[in-house]
């Protein structure tokens, strides 16, 4: 079996044959950096977990919570978004959104009290939920699925760059100018990416076309009714969910467990990054070369075994520690290139944004039940060492195999060419 192209049932002229060229290029570079300060906004939380517990005197679950107040926002704004999102033109859209984005990010480093953070983190959650699926919406509007293997590697690129210069340069300036000063900054940084993506982002309203004038609850109604929609909201659950077991207490759990002191932190994201920053392109164009199903397979196994190592290790020299935290970002993230090259190819384009959204609200809903049920899983003995870690790896190893077994339920919009045959076998 082969994969084929998604597209509308009556593809729209503004999308199959825009009437000016698109620089593709600039398009996904700007969204990347979209991304970037998305993600660094929401990755610094974890490295600041143990400040986090000090300075305000919160025990571990809360601090999940406070992880999981921006993804739960994030989910509802998502819901909401659903509502409206294939309303609008993609790019207008995109950059008003980002632009409340930074301003709750810059509440975020104002706040003074833990209360008022968790607000200004819900703000930012609420935002940068519908920005975040407007990204991938606008991938899948551009670029033709034959080559979105290789687009989105280039968008998920954002991941690595965000842990290789966004999270130490983060933990840096907290170091030295307080915990504050990393929001500040990527508050300032996406003002910047915001006034670039002006020039560089292009116009998309083929949608509107598309869609007509009809009831905004009409678009969510033809998403529920696809039962292929419904496999990609739980296939996006199940990933997502794998991770988030994890990663939000893997800082606390280095620094408690494995030997790992607070001014080394950095070095973790810094050699994760800078592999991922390479791989994530790589997966990309694996994707696209041996069918993005096969790809989600070989990285999500390989990414189980990163998974119970990185949870069971105890006390180790420092390169030993690299070395697995570094295998657990490139396959851990690794498996979001294939992942969401499929998942953006489930709708067709005058539903995709609908359809994206509601798959972020999954995407949010998932990472904080997650970061709910992993801070539950874990405690602390005696000397204040981590308990219940490895039960969050077997969590997620559970989790993972299902979401083996789910990708192959995925199929290409039905609209496609060859509609209704599996996105790849």
């Amino acid at each position: 079996m082969s994969e084929a192209e998604g597209g509308a049932r009556h593809p729209s002229p503004a999308l199959t044959a825009p009437p000016t060229p698109i620089n593709e290029r600039a398009l996904l570079f700007t969204l990347a950096g979209i991304q970037f300060t998305y993600i660094v906004d929401f990755m610094v939380m974890m490295p600041l977990g143990p400040q986090f517990t000090r300075l305000f005197g919160i025990t571990d679950a809360q601090f999940g919570l406070l992880v999981s107040s921006y993804t739960f926002s994030a989910g509802i704004s998502g819901l909401l978004g659903s509502t409206f999102v294939d309303r609008f033109e993609r790019k207008r859209l995109l950059l008003w959104l980002y632009v409340a984005f930074a301003l709750a990010t810059l509440a975020c480093g104002l706040a003074p009290t833990y209360a008022l953070l968790m607000m200004a983190r819900i703000a930012a959650g609420l935002f940068g939920g519908v920005m975040g699926t407007l990204v991938q919406t606008m991938v899948g509007d551009v670029v033709p699925f034959e080559r979105r293997g290789r687009a989105m590697g280039i968008v998920m690129a954002a991941f690595s760059l965000s842990t290789i210069a966004g999270v130490p340069a983060s933990l840096w300036l907290a170091d030295r100018l307080g915990w504050n000063a990393p929001f500040v900054a990527i508050a300032a940084a996406s003002l910047v990416i915001a006034a670039v993506g002006v020039r560089t982002l292009p116009r998309l309203a083929g949608h509107l076309q598309e869609a007509g004038t009809f009831s905004p609850w009409r678009p969510i109604a033809d998403v529920l009714r696809d039962r292929n929609h419904w496999h990609a909201f739980g296939f996006t659950a199940l990933i997502m969910s794998a991770s988030f077991t994890v990663i939000p207490f893997l800082t606390i759990y280095m620094t408690s467990n494995m030997g790992l002191q607070p001014a080394q932190v950095p070095l973790v994201y810094l050699a994760g990054g800078l592999a991922t920053f390479f791989s994530a392109r790589l997966f990309g164009v694996l994707s696209d070369r041996w069918g993005k199903v096969q790809t989600f397979r070989f990285v999500a196994a390989v990414a189980m075994v990163t998974m119970l190592v990185a949870t069971h290790m105890g006390d180790v020299p420092l390169w030993a520690l690299l070395s697995v935290t570094t295998l657990f970002f490139v396959f851990v993230s690794g498996r979001m290139v294939p992942g969401m090259a499929l998942v953006t190819a489930a709708a067709a384009p005058a539903l995709r944004g609908t359809f994206m959204s509601l798959n972020g609200s999954v995407q949010s809903a998932a990472m904080g039940v997650a970061s709910l049920v992993g801070g539950l899983l874990i405690g602390r003995d005696s000397l204040g060492r981590v308990t219940g870690y490895d039960w969050c790896g077997w969590v997620a190893v559970a989790l993972s195999v299902l979401s083996i077994w789910a990708v192959g339920r995925l199929k290409v919009s039905s609209a496609a060419p060859g509609a209704g045959r599996p996105a790849a076998a």
